[in-house]
């Protein structure tokens, strides 16, 4: 059976899932898991889990919950990275708000995806020469946000097998199917862009054409109100997005400096309010371990997540096709070829096979575009310990250039670097 470790596996809830698609999946289910993380008060929480779930799914899956990174990775098959370093929403969300920067998320492109990639980028290249030292032939199944940066710097600079994996298009495609009531069963699709932004280019009800009742959807004001941004990107650009409302919003210069368009979106303004997120936290905590504690059986109930396809396909041979982040060789036409885009993959026995699309529509590859620029210039900002790139990142995010003037993002973007204060040290 394969040695799946979990960087960063005390992100409680993204780890909660990931085991309950190990246990629940055949070829996986007897696996030596290693739960690895820095914070061992998060390890103390996630591995009873882990033991209580594979025994009440009656898996015969082997724990190992560990601080040490080297420990975890020896031997590994697989790689599975869920990691945050340093993120503090009061300076990647609440300096640039007081600048009139409102990130809904700032956690892919803007100031806030910006400081996220320079602090987490070189962690995860320790990963990845890690990976080549102690598990060269495993596979880094990549889930950490700025993910388009993160691929792109570790394809650059590492000598790993790596996907970056997502949910967004599977999530969306079960959108999609109950904004035109139909069982999710009975819809495909293919879709290819980049992370966060990859576009519905085939949208399919039963082998027939369904994006005219996704323009019946639009057209219906319930329906639109679920999800106004990306009905408003499709109604001016001709096509659907993967990522939500939410988070789209601040990826393009359309909504979230306009105060009536955000009226009119119920879009929302941000809250940094860390002492809610930790009370949140902190409950979710509780409730894991009082189900650890009880005397009802976890539920191993599979989700929708790529990481256990990706691994039973590699383990059995069975193929699947998922939607990954992998370099553009030549996948999408009319992007860059040094880009990290998000396109089909088959994976089999032999591996993981990314499959070519051609040409975007032109109007969706520039919108893409305008969020590559961001991830070029960040990507080289932390290859090259190089500050001045990182501003340049921060000043061709569209929402962040749509508004402020070049003088108040610079004083923006010095602000947030003076903040972080030792974080960022090997770029002085």
């Amino acid at each position: 059976m394969p040695k799946i470790a979990i960087v960063g596996a005390g992100s409680v809830v993204f780890t909660r899932r990931l085991l309950q698609d190990v246990v629940s999946t055949p070829s996986l289910s007897d696996s030596d898991v290693f739960l690895m993380d820095i914070d061992r008060e998060r390890l103390d929480i996630i591995a009873p889990f882990a033991e209580r779930l594979g025994r009440d799914a009656g898996a015969g899956m082997k724990v190992t919950a560990t601080e040490d990174r080297a420990e975890a990775l020896d031997g590994a098959d697989y790689v599975l990275t869920t990691i945050r370093v340093g993120d503090d929403l009061e300076i990647d969300q609440g300096v640039p708000l007081r600048y009139g920067v409102d990130q809904s998320v700032a956690d892919t492109i803007g100031p806030g995806g910006v400081f996220k990639a320079l602090r987490t980028i070189p962690v995860l290249l320790d990963v990845a020469h890690d990976m080549e030292e102690y598990c060269p032939e495993a596979w880094l199944l990549q889930y950490t946000n700025p993910m388009a940066m993160a691929c792109w710097a570790i394809d650059e600079a590492a000598d790993v097998n790596v996907v970056g994996l997502c949910h967004s298009v599977q999530r969306t495609t079960q959108d999609l199917a109950a904004y035109i009531g139909a069982p999710r069963e009975e819809v495909t699709s293919w879709v290819a862009g980049i992370n966060h932004m990859a576009w519905f280019l085939k949208f399919e009800r039963n082998g027939e054409d369904a994006y005219d009742a996704l323009w019946d959807a639009l057209n219906d004001s319930e329906t639109h109100a679920q999800d106004p941004v990306r009905f408003e990107v499709m109604r001016q650009f001709g096509a659907f997005v993967t990522e939500s409302t939410r988070h789209m919003s601040e990826y393009v210069p359309y909504f979230r400096q306009y105060p009536d368009v955000m009226d009119d979106l119920n879009l929302n303004a941000i809250e940094v309010d860390l002492a809610r997120l930790e009370k949140r936290n902190e409950a979710y905590f509780e409730t894991m371990r009082s189900e650890v504690a009880g005397d009802e059986p976890l539920d191993a109930e599979p989700s929708d997540e790529y990481a256990c396809r990706i691994m039973a396909a590699m383990e059995t041979g069975v193929t699947t096709v998922i939607n990954g982040n992998v370099p553009n060789d030549g996948l999408i036409s009319n992007l860059p070829e040094e880009a990290c885009v998000e396109v089909p993959c088959l994976v089999d026995r032999l591996g993981l096979h990314p499959m070519a699309v051609g040409a975007l529509p032109a109007q969706l590859a520039a919108l893409n575009r305008t969020n590559i620029n961001v991830q070029e210039l960040a990507v080289q900002a932390v290859l090259e310990k190089d500050r001045e790139a990182a501003l340049h990142a921060v000043m061709l995010d569209p929402l962040t250039s749509a508004s402020l003037p070049m003088d108040r993002i610079r004083a923006m973007f010095d602000e947030m670097w003076d903040a972080h204060g030792d974080a960022l040290a090997e770029y002085e």
